[in-house]
């Protein structure tokens, strides 16, 4: 297209096509392949050349995404203009061409649209008016095959003008590959004639199916994205809120009302100005990320991940505020311009619904017609605005309208929710209005899901202008591998998991909080301390500490009793404290219990942080709930409601052990002399240490064993998503780290450890144990690979410590993040141990260098519990020294801490004798 890229400035910069094409023709060769060759070697440079001149300016300019995607366009077309006229003047020429030998070069997809990163693929297509001669397939070879001597990665179709009316009409793909089409080179009239007949007979009476191929084409690439803009490693190109969006909006303006250049579609009245701006504004954002992105990769590369992202950051200029690093600022805003993109979807998809139709939508459900709707008209089965300045009239319907929405289950028309972007600011006003915020709780607490009015109301900016702290989580990433979306998408996560496990939805999977989702009796408690539980992340602070204050202050405001706000403050304050004690703590200690039930104090708020809890983590993200958390809260809960019921009534150590061995008796059969010489082998310890199934599991597979020095099992734990490892062997100094080598070596991650030792010196370790994707290990081969490299490690076959250095890292991104090893040493935790906390990046083996650490410092491990949280590991140790008393000394507490940071950083450590 004539101008499409005048606005480029010193365009002879980036490309002089004048004096390339005078270079190429004074080009020689004894034969046409030197030829070609000595072309294609001045073309490369000019690529090169060219792409770094914009290299240059996308520095210079780091924001300026359109720009460089234009200046990459631009580059591109005078390369294939220098070599079609190279190609058919110098290698193939006509003398006297036929009207049948013409030949036209089309630009289509992003490079037709004149826009591309500096990597992407040169889409291109060639035109015959007919049958294509021998002359054009000539032609058509030797350009694609200078073409890849480029490096360029080509894709291209040579088509007659019948074939591309013909695959238009049946490829959506294809009819939306040519809808980009641009004049390159060639043969102008039959440029005129392809562009009349595509419109004639491709496009016209097809816009409405055309629009929705293309909706049901971007839901599908939604799902197959994770369907959210909020997920925090997003796909500029392809994922949610991306380009992609972008361009199926101008995909179907440009189909329907044949507009070329974006800004059109404020003539034809789908975009206001101040919506194209928008627009606008999101596009050359994510223009230049994905072309920073492409630089900083030196190839084709889209995700967005967090090793990259720093960068880009740094690129972009951002820098770090106080409580916000550089690169979570400028993820900020890459959200805030996913969720514009998200809108201004919404406002065009009405708009072209009202053009088709009012009776059959575009991919909008149709909802029964309610009765009543306080003032606000249904369109449709949609809560609609009588008026224009509706919200206006009243501010308070800017949260009537969601809570109505949730209350009544229908869809906002996206023109109301223009509206409530528009007057969004004015819901200040109401922000102490009695009304508008019991309204405000009817939504977030009342009978119905609230997740996806919520989300609108979030989306249209009423949510942060109604709860200002709200705006300072909105969009705000968490920089690291653990939290999967924004603060703000995984709160609304999180409410929506609630509610579905208060409607028994979730019980399958989570049978004991739905099971007490029933006694709760603070049900908007719960609701508003889920909705606040994260609501001061980003503020510097401790988020839990500083998050009480503002439940504090904002319970009343909400028309909270005083009692109420207490509680929310409390939960909001201690959310992290059920796992923390659950993941990082020995259950069986009964110190532990008594220390979390002196902060919980009431069943009601046991409840009420299990549910919490379970929900909060779910809503981290795929693959961060699993059955083994669901069974050590289980276990917490259940002991800690004991406690809170009972007080000193419950039964004693000695009780419990007795009840113990009386149950494993019942269990295996045994009479009473056998349980006795069972008995006398294990120490106390272990009794209380052991849930009644593992009992029963190690008394079977030690009694079968008889006399051996080294057996090992493996057992497959369902319920508690991992496999049960028992290694039972002659004890020495360094054998669990050896055995924790072992298990990484075979693939395992160690989730959960428990070191025993029989009166007569045989060790009995139970190990629980998951592949790196944390699901159990439970296919015959990987058992078999485990107990070998056990059976290795303790017989000293091998050297454990090469084959864990030759394991590769299963996360390399694990790289762009630092953190600083830290260790705790608790004497205060527990009666009988020494608990040692060791907080590092995870990486291949960090628990054998850690257990061999404790090995070299000359104490006894008595259990292991490992926590992984993305990119971090937290180790916790439950430690005596060797002659069964804690560490109390100074002096070997400072040594024990130097050790463990020294292993816990990958410093090398002597090897074992």
């Amino acid at each position: 297209m004539t101008g499409r890229f005048d606005h480029l400035p010193n365009r002879r910069a980036i490309v002089d096509r004048r004096l390339l094409a005078e270079q190429v023709a004074a080009a020689t060769g004894k034969d046409t392949s030197a030829l070609r060759h000595q072309v294609s070697l001045l073309l490369k440079s000019a690529l090169e050349a060219g792409r770094a001149e914009i290299a240059r300016r996308l520095i210079a300019n780091p924001s300026r995404g359109i720009e460089a995607a234009n200046a990459q366009a631009y580059l591109v077309d005078q390369l294939l203009r220098v070599l079609a006229d190279f190609t058919t003047q110098r290698l193939y020429p006509l003398a006297n061409p036929t009207t049948g030998e013409r030949l036209l070069l089309l630009a289509v997809g992003g490079y037709g649209r004149g826009e591309m990163a500096p990597f992407s693929d040169v889409d291109i297509g060639f035109l015959t008016p007919g049958k294509q001669t021998a002359w054009a397939e000539q032609v058509i070879e030797s350009m694609l095959y200078a073409l890849w001597d480029l490096g360029l990665k080509i894709g291209h179709s040579s088509r007659s003008l019948d074939e591309m009316v013909r695959q238009a009409k049946a490829d959506v793909t294809v009819r939306t590959a040519l809808l980009e089409g641009r004049y390159v080179w060639g043969d102008e009239d039959l440029y005129d004639e392809a562009s009349r007949r595509f419109h004639d007979d491709v496009r016209r009476g097809t816009e409405r199916q055309f629009a929705a191929d293309k909706l049901a084409e971007r839901n599908a690439r939604h799902v197959r994205m994770g369907d959210t803009r909020y997920v925090v490693e997003p796909n500029v190109k392809e994922g949610k809120g991306g380009l992609r969006d972008l361009h199926a909006l101008f995909w179907i303006g440009k189909y329907t009302y044949q507009v070329q250049r974006s800004n059109e579609l404020v003539a034809v009245g789908l975009f206001t100005r101040e919506e194209y701006r928008l627009f606008q504004r999101a596009d050359n954002f994510l223009w230049a990320v994905r072309c920073h992105l492409h630089l900083i990769a030196g190839r084709g590369e889209d995700r967005l991940t967090f090793d990259y992202q720093r960068e880009i950051a740094q690129r972009m200029n951002y820098a770090d505020r106080p409580g916000k690093s550089a690169v979570e600022r400028f993820m900020q805003f890459y959200f805030l311009q996913a969720r514009t993109v998200g809108s201004l979807t919404g406002l065009f998809l009405a708009h072209m619904d009202e053009r088709f139709s009012r009776r059959r939508r575009l991919g909008l459900k149709m909802a029964r017609t309610p009765r009543k709707l306080d003032g606000f008209a249904n369109d449709g089965g949609r809560i609609a605005l009588p008026s224009d300045d509706f919200f206006q009239q009243d501010p308070r319907r800017l949260v009537e309208i969601f809570a109505l929405a949730a209350e009544q289950g229908l869809e906002i028309h996206p023109l109301a929710l223009r509206c409530a972007t528009r007057d969004a600011r004015l819901v200040t006003a109401v922000r102490r209005d009695a009304r508008a915020n019991a309204r405000f709780l009817d939504l977030l607490a009342g009978a119905h899901d609230p997740e996806l009015p919520l989300r609108w109301m979030n989306e249209t900016g009423v949510l942060g202008r109604f709860v200002p702290d709200w705006a300072r989580i909105v969009a705000q990433m968490q920089f690291d591998m653990y939290h999967h979306y924004t603060v703000d998408e995984h709160t609304i996560r999180a409410i929506g998991l609630l509610a579905r496990m208060e409607a028994g939805a979730l019980a399958d999977d989570h049978p004991l909080p739905s099971e007490i989702m029933a006694q709760i009796v603070s049900r908007r408690v719960l609701y508003v301390a889920v909705l606040l539980h994260d609501i001061a992340k980003g503020r510097g602070g401790d988020h839990s500490i500083l998050g009480a204050e503002v439940a504090e202050r904002l319970c009343p405001r909400f028309g909270l009793t005083p009692a109420e706000t207490e509680t929310v403050a409390w939960l909001v304050r201690h959310h992290l404290l059920m796992s923390a004690t659950a993941f990082r703590r020995d259950l069986t200690d009964f110190k532990t219990i008594l220390d979390f039930t002196e902060v919980v104090q009431s069943p009601e708020r046991l409840r009420l942080l299990l549910v919490l809890t379970v929900v909060d983590i779910r809503a981290v993200g795929p693959g961060t709930w699993n059955g083994w958390k669901g069974q050590l809260l289980g276990d917490l809960y259940d002991r800690a409601e004991e406690v809170l019921r009972l007080g000193h009534k419950q039964k004693g150590r000695g009780e419990r052990v007795v009840a113990k061995q009386e149950t494993l008796r019942t269990a295996l059969h045994w009479d009473a002399g056998t349980l006795a010489a069972y008995v006398r082998r294990l120490p106390e310890p272990y009794w209380i240490a052991e849930p009644d199934d593992v009992l029963a599991h190690n008394a079977a597979f030690v009694t079968q064993t008889g006399d051996v020095q080294l057996a090992i099992d493996a057992q497959v734990y369902p319920e508690r998503g991992a496999t049960l490892v028992t290694v039972y062997a002659a004890d020495h100094p360094g054998l669990f780290s050896r055995i924790a080598g072992a298990i990484h070596v075979a693939g395992g991650n160690i989730i959960d450890a428990r070191i025993h030792t029989t009166r007569d010196g045989m060790a009995l370790d139970n190990f629980l144990v998951q592949d790196p994707l944390g699901r159990p290990f439970d296919e015959a081969g990987q058992l078999i690979r485990l107990k070998t490299a056990i059976e290795d490690a303790l017989a000293g076959r091998g050297k454990l410590t090469d084959r864990l250095k030759a394991k590769p890292l299963p996360r390399a991104r694990a790289d762009a993040f630092r953190i600083e090893p830290n260790v705790l040493i608790d004497n205060k935790a527990s009666n009988r141990f020494t608990v040692v906390e060791v907080a590092a990046r995870d990486r291949p083996a960090l628990l054998n260098q850690l257990a061999y650490a404790l090995f070299l410092s000359k104490v006894t491990i008595h259990s292991a519990h490992v926590a992984t949280y993305g990119e971090r590991a937290v180790d916790v140790f439950y430690l005596t020294d060797l002659t069964g008393d804690k560490i109390a000394s100074a002096t070997r507490v400072r040594a024990l801490e130097k050790r463990l940071l020294a292993a816990a950083s990958g410093a090398p450590q002597e090897e074992a004798a």
